[in-house]
């Protein structure tokens, strides 16, 4: 398909671009990443395997790198709560049932519409870290004196490096890995999941983290630990001290990952709509690490190295 007769539509923070015919979206990749369009697919097929609505394919032409998927509209969850000022817990109660769902997935091994089995991945230590690398890849060489990066850079991964290990949670749970509201759309008054390819599985904390902790659409601290205590809820089982342990880690974890891909979106690709994200990926770190002792040596050298100025600043 000709896709310069197309009109593109607004996308995600990845390299994929979308356009929308009359009917489906379509998917295109640049060819040295077109296997992920082999992954965002097979990902979906997991999901709707497992009753969750998202994108079924409708068509593929992998040599000109692009899919076609079901169209889910223009209406996200993001957009609707935005609107609203009462009944968001209604709306997140459903979220949180939907996540509940997605976490009962034991789907490991699809198949690729070119006939490739594909392994959903286990979400390691090694990875946590290397995403929390790029808070030091990128942020830390924009924001830190040249002569003062290095050693800053070995203290923070020998601090990040000891909260990882305190994680108490295995990597049993299927993981979305991006689920905030953002990419969770509304049809016909279900909710659909979209942006999956990233998918993994590995600790059960981690979705809720996302979904908590959500950078894009701001909640006060305390409806945060309503929502926390409304998902513990719907898991009785749970061990709650070391969930809430792993939520905390999880999520300073993520967060520190979002400033460093923030930072590398406008600095390698020309995306600087994201900046105005970061201030508030400071404060959800802040608030999590704020009075946790688990967290008082990454609460030092972030105080050291970040004042309260450079953290509600953000330039291209």
């Amino acid at each position: 398909m000709n896709l310069n007769k197309l009109k593109p539509i607004s996308g995600d923070a990845s390299f994929r671009k979308f356009y929308r015919n009359k009917k489906n979206i379509i998917v295109f990749s640049e060819k040295n990443n077109k296997k992920n369009l082999l992954i965002y697919d097979a990902i979906n097929k997991i999901l709707i395997k497992n009753k969750i609505k998202a994108p079924k394919l409708i068509n593929q032409n992998y040599k000109s790198n692009q899919i076609q998927i079901e169209d889910f509209g223009n209406i996200t969850l993001y957009k609707k709560l935005k609107k609203i000022k009462k009944k968001k817990l209604v709306y997140y109660k459903k979220i949180i049932k939907l996540l509940n769902s997605i976490q009962k997935i034991k789907t490991r091994k699809i198949k690729t519409f070119l006939g490739s089995n594909y392994m959903v991945p286990k979400y390691s230590k090694k990875i946590l870290l290397d995403e929390a690398r790029l808070f030091l890849d990128w942020y830390v060489p924009k924001k830190i004196k040249k002569n003062n990066q290095n050693l800053l850079k070995k203290k923070l991964i020998l601090i990040l490096k000891i909260l990882i290990k305190k994680i108490k949670f295995s990597n049993k749970t299927f993981v979305h890995r991006d689920f905030h509201v953002s990419n969770l759309m509304i049809q016909n008054k279900k909710l659909c999941v979209i942006d999956s390819q990233d998918a993994v599985f590995g600790n059960i904390a981690y979705d809720v983290a996302s979904l908590i902790d959500d950078v894009r659409l701001k909640t006060s601290i305390e409806f945060k630990r309503i929502l926390l205590e409304e998902y513990i809820k719907t898991n009785k089982k749970i061990n709650v001290k070391n969930f809430k342990n792993d939520f905390e880690i999880l999520s300073v974890l993520r967060n520190l990952k979002i400033i460093g891909i923030f930072t590398r979106l406008s600095i390698r690709d020309k995306k600087d709509s994201y900046l105005k994200l970061i201030p508030y990926a400071w404060k959800l770190i802040e608030q999590r690490i704020d009075k946790d002792k688990k967290f008082i040596e990454l609460k030092i050298i972030l105080d050291k190295y970040f004042s309260k100025k450079t953290r509600n600043k953000y330039e291209n």
